[in-house]
């Protein structure tokens, strides 16, 4: 079982997330992350789906997809290059000296910012691939996490390849 990142350009229309989802939730494959928002033409959204499968299985889920009325195009990224990144945000308790440096000196060395500060709590802001945000979670492992919320992978295909119609 590999994971795989399925692009979609969907038209920006009521129902079309919950036929795409639908597809998913009937087949028994679980979706481990999924973000979508309008992209520059206002009638369509990118959909982008990580899921795992094998190769066969991931085909079925593209063909499948594909007929789908609402679904323009799609790409599966995890074939080709690609960027993904993932936006983390999270509350660390930090209300000692000691614990605001440290918190403060992982944030700074994994290229985070601190973007809300009362004096028993440090909200950070973290965007990276999902193993770098996994990373920086151990990282404070010292420290009590009270909340966190990620935005699930947002990818991009490298050079020439792109989705558009």
């Amino acid at each position: 079982m590999k994971r795989h990142i399925i692009s979609i350009l969907i038209e920006n229309e009521s129902g079309a997330l919950s036929r795409v989802a639908g597809l998913f939730s009937a087949r028994a494959y679980n979706i481990e992350s999924l973000t979508v928002a309008p992209t520059e033409d206002p009638s369509l959204s990118r959909m982008t789906i990580v899921t795992t499968g094998t190769d066969q299985i991931i085909e079925q889920i593209t063909k499948q997809l594909n007929k789908l009325i609402d679904v323009v195009k799609l790409l599966e990224l995890t074939s080709g290059p690609h960027i993904e990144r993932e936006m983390m945000l999270i509350k660390v308790v930090a209300s000692t000296m000691a614990q605001r440096e440290e918190v403060k000196r992982l944030t700074d060395i994994f290229h985070g910012r601190i973007i809300d500060v009362t004096p028993s709590i440090y909200t950070i802001e973290l965007t990276d691939s999902g193993d770098k945000l996994d990373s920086f979670i151990e990282a404070l492992a010292e420290h009590k996490i009270l909340e966190t919320v990620r935005s699930g992978v947002s990818g991009i295909a490298l050079g020439e390849k792109s989705l558009h119609i």
